[in-house]
């Protein structure tokens, strides 16, 4: 009950959910007045909420999403991890702590909370945009390297550490390593046979209960069976049993289905999570809690920006991933838990990663709103080179083409239409899409295009821009858009294009940036159904003229 309430409040205050449930942990937990909750059932159920958090992220995972940004989030992901790790660890090292602990407490800030992330990039529709794949590819990197931490972390504790050899700590680290890799072999070979099979046959029956009960029989069955056999962790079982069902063809379904259980016992780990956690460090040691948030949110998002940046791609999108980083969850109180029942972290480590997981999720949504301003702040210094044409006036007739390919970014539902009446006119084009899935049934019907993302040169220059003569940019994002222009026009300048929009000031925004025409939605819309409105009284179709000669808005004419 008090999970709901405090994550409705949450909610209310337009705070990720999850807040709501570490407070409602706090509230329970020993360390405040009032009823306190059966800390033992509840580090019982925060086990299964663990398998299943993992299981959802093994779902999300995604071998082609890893393949498509690899070039960015892969020495991306790895270099911001040893950046935050190394700040943790320094900041820890100061305070008196020893090696062992001040690199569990840096590791611990280096991983941001999948959870939010995604809930932050599907509340702004970018799961599929370019900064969401590379927030995701980063975030895959970032767990996998998570997941090899949690397998190596007790073989340090159990060792001694410093005691042990570093002959012995190579050679306990390599036969589980091998255990790791003779389970995940028969995960991914054995499993992605087996349980696609299994889940065909349970299908056919027609139970949904029975299908459900079926995937988290997987989930379970697989993390227990991994750690009595493999002595792997069920963290990591639960992962690769993730991994094995996004291959298959139930992925969807499995997801579904599984989804309120793993919701709920998610809520139940987070609330025990809250229930470790004691308020009244926030009285005793603030300096310390504030130097961590600064760790989380300004160390890994500068780091983070600087990344994104130094591969060409715009500012909004470096601010974006930037802010999509800037936070820490789940993994960080796993490696926490983990690191406290090892004896590696101390208690005030744990208390301060808590503390600061709550501050960093909930100043996230603040990050965001900053994200427009700082773009429209940083964008002119960004793209102050190689663009000849800023700030030309647009034209709103045709220019003609000699000769020259057209390039379509973004084959969705505008970019469709606009090859359509292109293929039919016997116009050639080159479509430049994200989505996978399109490219490919694209190219089953013979259509020429190129998977990837368009602010990439090399993604232009493989739909060949040299010899293009339109660019069409399809795709909903105005930031993206104008990345994608200063993009294409620094490889060739004389390019005419077109885009969408979605307001006034984003249409002079990418005017302003070069844009040929810039076709606001909207307006087009209510142009149609005004021609419409006049025909059926047998006027003149003659909208455009008058909107441009009379504009009305909604505050200048109210009907009575």
């Amino acid at each position: 009950m008090l999970a709901l309430a405090f994550g409705f409040l949450a909610a209310r205050l337009r705070l990720p959910p999850l807040v709501g449930y570490l407070l409602a942990g706090i509230a329970l937990g020993p360390f405040t007045p009032g009823l306190v909750a059966d800390a033992n059932l509840a580090a019982q159920l925060s086990e299964v909420g663990v398998i299943l958090l993992m299981f959802g992220v093994g779902l999300h995972f995604s071998f082609s999403d890893l393949f498509e940004m690899r070039r960015v989030a892969l020495p991306g992901a790895l270099v911001q991890m040893a950046a935050a790790t190394a700040l943790g660890t320094l900041l820890a090292m100061c305070w008196g702590w020893g090696a062992g602990a001040a690199v569990v407490f840096g590791l611990a800030l280096s991983v941001a909370s999948t959870v939010v992330l995604l809930q932050a990039l599907e509340a702004r529709d970018s799961v599929s945009s370019p900064e969401g794949h590379i927030a995701m590819g980063w975030l895959i990197v970032e767990d996998l390297a998570m997941v090899v931490v949690l397998v190596i972390l007790p073989i340090f504790a159990t060792r001694g550490a410093g005691k042990a050899s570093v002959a012995e700590l190579i050679a306990a680290v390599a036969i589980v390593a091998g255990k790791i890799m003779v389970f995940g072999l028969l995960a991914l070979y054995v499993g992605t046979r087996f349980v696609p099979w299994l889940l065909m046959r349970v299908s056919r029956t027609g139970s949904r209960e029975l299908f459900t009960l079926a995937v988290l029989a997987i989930a379970v069955g697989i993390a227990y069976g991994s750690a009595e056999a493999f002595d792997v962790s069920l963290a990591l079982g639960a992962f690769f049993a993730g991994v094995v069902l996004s291959e298959s063809p139930f992925s969807k379904r499995a997801a579904s289905d599984s989804l309120p259980l793993k919701d709920a016992f998610a809520v139940l780990f987070f609330v025990s999570v809250g229930m470790l956690f004691d308020p009244s460090m926030l009285i005793r040691t603030p300096l310390e809690v504030l130097a961590v948030v600064a760790v989380i949110i300004f160390g890994k998002a500068i780091v983070a920006y600087a990344i994104v940046r130094a591969f060409g791609f715009p500012p909004g999108t470096a601010l974006t991933v930037s802010a999509s980083l800037a936070q820490i969850g789940e993994f960080s109180f796993i490696l926490a838990g983990l690191g406290s029942s090892l004896g590696l972290l101390p208690t005030q480590g744990r208390d301060l990663i808590l503390a600061s997981a709550i501050l960093s999720i909930a100043l996230n949504p603040l990050l965001f709103t900053l994200i427009r301003p700082l773009t429209e702040w940083l964008d002119p210094l960004s793209s102050s080179t190689g663009e000849k044409n800023v700030g030309m006036k647009p034209s709103t007739h045709a220019q003609r083409i000699a000769d020259g390919h057209t390039i379509i970014v973004g084959f969705g539902r505008v970019g469709s239409i606009v090859g359509s009446v292109l293929a039919k006119a016997g116009l050639s084009f080159i479509v430049v899409e994200n989505d996978l899935h399109v490219c490919e049934e694209l190219r089953a019907r013979g259509v020429p295009v190129v998977h990837g993302d368009g602010l990439n040169s090399d993604i232009l220059e493989s739909a060949e821009i040299a010899s293009a003569g339109l660019l069409v940019v399809a795709i909903p994002d105005a930031f993206q858009a104008q990345g994608i222009l200063a993009a294409a026009r620094r490889m060739k300048p004389g390019i005419i294009s077109t885009v969408r929009t979605h307001s006034e000031s984003e249409v002079a925004r990418l005017q302003r940036a070069g844009a040929d025409l810039a076709v606001l939605g909207e307006s087009e819309l209510a142009l149609t159904m005004a021609n419409y409105a006049l025909a059926c009284y047998d006027r003149p179709q003659n909208a455009r003229v008058e909107a441009q000669r009379m504009p009305l808005h909604p505050t200048d004419h109210r009907a009575g």
